[in-house]
């Protein structure tokens, strides 16, 4: 590899080198660095572009300062290349003045974003406390619930959760003693295409998903029989199905909930409260509202939406001609899918305040996705803020071999510097907004993100370098603001000394059963994380049941998901020695006891005992098993093989009381009653 394309690299935020899962030193091929600084606007085809553009990023833009300046309360504020007097004004009305010493402004005691004029410029100082938002739980230790709203069932629901189901959810496991409801993620999706029902690859995140309003609601359940009789449909069909036809049921509930738009009475308070909240709500929400009305119209030569990069330059970004004709001539249309986002803010605001009412003391807890498909309204509206040319994934490992390209783009970290991380910001808020709290998806991704030039294959691919302090420093400031509880999803190889740093900013870890081990077996509950949020399971991985029956790797072994026969026999070889490890486990715990069970008898109330029981600070159950169910929400690897996204729960969230679930809950929050033993927990 040529020196000056390593220090180009290395200038531009990429690693030249990275350590694998085995812990193995890999080196980027010098052909896929240059085509990812080619994506990131950095030339570096021959020697002499590799010069110019490392003179040019060494030597900046000219600007002495950034227009927002991240720091900690209480420590001195680094101002490199700043000099002269300086004056603060603080949130709270001080002010305080001075001369830059040696680049640095003495510490501030104010957490806030603050003014700051320095050397013929104002930029904004945020200064964040030490610690994240933790409730007051008067000694107990906390635990919650986690659903995939899609799956709740209630009574009336059209065939998919909602926002309602949310509410009646959270309010019974309130009933139950919990404190927290961790929920799928919530952001906008695809209108025109129901079918792309991952939460995970969103249209926009500072939107909402329109799909999962309650219709009701707003319009009561008479006027939604009277609007679904008159399209024709049969909801108590949809409602009936295990498996949720996202193209079918999804087309026709946003046809009724048009319908239901369209004969809504001007002079209603559900006109009106639309109404005063359209004029506040700002461009995000007319931009990803003229973007559905588009995505629908300018269709393929086979009637399917179309990436926006297709629809020619009359409707190239929110700015274009054809854009404004439309705003004007489908205003009606715009205007629905404005509605929508209101009747999904209102519906979320409301379930919030139901779990807050029932006595939880952090009530939902968002969860927000890694990034948003390229094609989406976020990317169209706001294609400055994001990578172009640059696909989110991760390099070869263990469990896969060829890499994985998840097809999302991420955050501009150049740009993010460049616009005081308003991208960031905004997304952060559009969740917390409504929550009291937030699980961040692959926080690693703070750190660093794995990104694959688009039509590359996944290991042609590169880290790129993202400023983690300041992004913690940030979540840490705005979970203050918002009283909201943070979870950082931590799996996977993660950069030596990262947990250490979420660990001392109060952003708790994600500590899953089958990831507990060491060379000698499954830990203990005493020697799990502290500073971590423990689950039996997660939405990509097996159930309780489902890992004990094998159910994961018999759909695996169906769908030739294993790279050979061997491999399969191996990984049924280490399932069993991993359930005898387990159970030996639970046995010390006192979470079980006696024989192994076998297969067909899941020790699903030993597993969540054991869970319940462990150091950790909070504790997630997830619903599937609470239920005893064996079948995962999502399994990687696949998209329409395996029925991802599309289960729906056997029963609703108000039978936690009856006798099974009951039991299981019982065992989980029993372990939740009384706190880990510290002297246990020395030496781990």
């Amino acid at each position: 590899m040529p020196d000056t394309l390593r220090e180009l690299a290395e200038a531009a935020g990429l690693a030249p080198e990275y350590e694998d899962a085995r812990g193995e030193c890999q080196t980027i091929a010098s052909e896929t660095l240059e085509a990812v600084l080619d994506r990131l606007g950095v030339p570096a085809a021959s020697e002499e572009e590799r010069r110019t553009s490392l003179a040019r990023l060494r030597g900046g833009d000219g600007e002495d300062l950034p227009p927002l300046i991240v720091a900690d309360q209480g420590r001195p504020v680094a101002l490199p290349g700043a000099s002269g007097r300086w004056e603060l004004r603080l949130e709270s009305g001080r002010t305080l003045s001075g001369t830059v010493a040696r680049g640095r402004l003495p510490p501030v005691d104010e957490a806030g974003y603050h003014s700051l004029a320095v050397g013929g410029r104002e930029v904004t100082l945020a200064v964040a406390p030490a610690n994240c938002h933790w409730p007051a739980t008067e000694g107990r230790r906390p635990w919650g619930i986690a659903a995939q709203i899609y799956g709740l069932r209630r009574r009336g629901d059209g065939g998919i959760g909602d926002y309602t189901a949310v509410a009646e959810a959270a309010e019974a496991a309130a009933a139950q003693g919990a404190d927290a409801l961790a929920i799928s993620p919530v952001h906008a999706m695809f209108a025109a295409d129901p079918g792309r029902a991952s939460p995970y690859s969103p249209s926009n995140r500072l939107m909402l998903n329109g799909l999962l309003c309650d219709p009701a609601r707003r319009f009561g359940a008479e006027r939604v029989a009277e609007a679904a009789a008159s399209l024709g449909q049969d909801r108590a069909a949809w409602e009936d199905a295990p498996l949720i036809d996202y193209p079918e049921m999804g087309a026709g509930k946003l046809a009724l909930l048009r319908r239901l738009f369209d004969g809504m009475d001007p002079g209603s308070e559900t006109a009106a409260a639309f109404r005063a909240w359209r004029e506040t709500a700002g461009e995000d929400v007319e931009n990803h509202a003229v973007f559905e009305v588009l995505h629908d119209a300018l269709r393929g030569p086979q009637g399917h939406p179309q990436h926006w990069r297709d629809w020619g330059s009359d409707f190239a970004d929110p700015t274009a001609a054809g854009v404004a004709r439309i705003r004007e001539e489908r205003a009606q249309d715009v205007a629905f899918h404005a509605f929508l986002q209101w009747l999904a803010e209102d519906g979320l605001r409301t379930a919030q305040g139901r779990a807050e009412s029932a006595g939880m003391a952090m009530g939902l807890v968002a969860d927000l996705a890694v990034g948003v498909d390229g094609g989406g309204s976020q990317a169209w509206a706001s294609r400055d803020d994001l990578l172009t040319g640059l696909h989110m994934g991760a390099p070869p490992d263990i469990y896969n071999a060829k890499g994985q390209d998840w097809g999302l783009a991420a955050l501009d970290p150049a740009t993010l510097r460049r616009s005081g991380f308003r991208a960031f910001l905004r997304m952060l808020r559009a969740s917390l907004r409504w929550a009291g709290g937030i699980r961040i998806d692959h926080i690693l991704g703070f750190h660093r993100v794995w990104v694959v030039p688009e039509g590359a294959l996944p290991a042609e691919g590169a880290y790129l370098h993202f400023p983690l302090d300041d992004l913690l420093r940030l979540v840490t400031l705005e979970s203050r603001r918002h009283d909201a509880v943070v979870i950082g999803e931590d799996l996977g190889t993660v950069p030596g000394g990262l947990r250490k740093k979420l660990g001392h900013r109060g952003i708790l870890g994600m500590s899953v059963l089958w990831f507990e081990q060491n060379k000698r077996g499954f830990l203990a509950p005493e020697k799990w994380r502290p500073d971590s949020a423990a689950m039996s399971t997660t939405h990509d991985l097996p159930t309780i049941a489902g890992w004990w029956s094998g159910r994961d790797l018999d759909w695996k072994d169906e769908l030739d998901l294993f790279p050979s026969p061997e491999n399969a026999r191996e990984a049924r070889d280490d399932r069993a020695r991993d359930k005898k490890g387990l159970w030996r486990a639970m046995c010390r715990s006192g979470a079980a006891s006696g024989s192994m069970p076998p297969p067909d008898s899941p020790p699903v109330d030993a597993a969540l005992s054991h869970v319940g029981a462990t150091a950790c600070r909070l504790a997630l159950a997830p619903m599937e098993d609470l239920l005893g169910l064996r079948e995962q929400p999502n399994l990687p690897g696949t998209i329409d093989e395996h029925p991802n996204w599309r289960r729906r729960l056997p029963e609703g969230a108000h039978r936690l009381g009856d006798e099974g679930p009951r039991a299981r809950l019982d065992a989980f929050r029993g372990g939740r009653a009384y706190p880990a033993s510290p002297e246990r927990m020395e030496g781990e």
